[in-house]
């Protein structure tokens, strides 16, 4: 595995920190200044590892893979953190984006 797919495989799991970060930002007790900044933080990390991958790594390509590690992350952090729906429904479709991305990879 190339230095540029370490760099987006890395930047998609930071990809993951700022929906969990702005889910836990805000709550009916108010503002967490930490977990925004949480979410600000793998943001601009995230953004800048992607920057990186794309010097070697089709834009379109990169975009897509880090996106989709990014929602299936959230997909399955929603559940485990945040007791979303489970649903085989919902795991059929997030599998589709699991087959796109594998497919993206081995088209590259």
């Amino acid at each position: 595995m190339s230095t540029a797919w370490i760099y987006l495989l890395v930047a998609g799991v930071l990809e993951w920190g700022w929906p969990v970060g702005l889910k836990l930002g805000k709550t009916d007790e108010g503002i967490h200044w930490g977990w925004l900044s949480f979410a600000g933080i793998t943001m601009v990390a995230s953004g800048a590892l992607l920057m990186l991958a794309q010097r070697e790594i089709p834009m379109g390509t990169a975009y897509a893979v880090w996106t989709g590690i990014g929602s299936v992350g959230a997909f399955i952090l929603g559940i485990l953190l945040f007791r979303e729906s489970a649903a085989m429904k919902r795991f059929l479709f997030v599998g589709l984006i699991v087959a796109g991305i594998i497919g993206l990879k081995l088209s590259s």
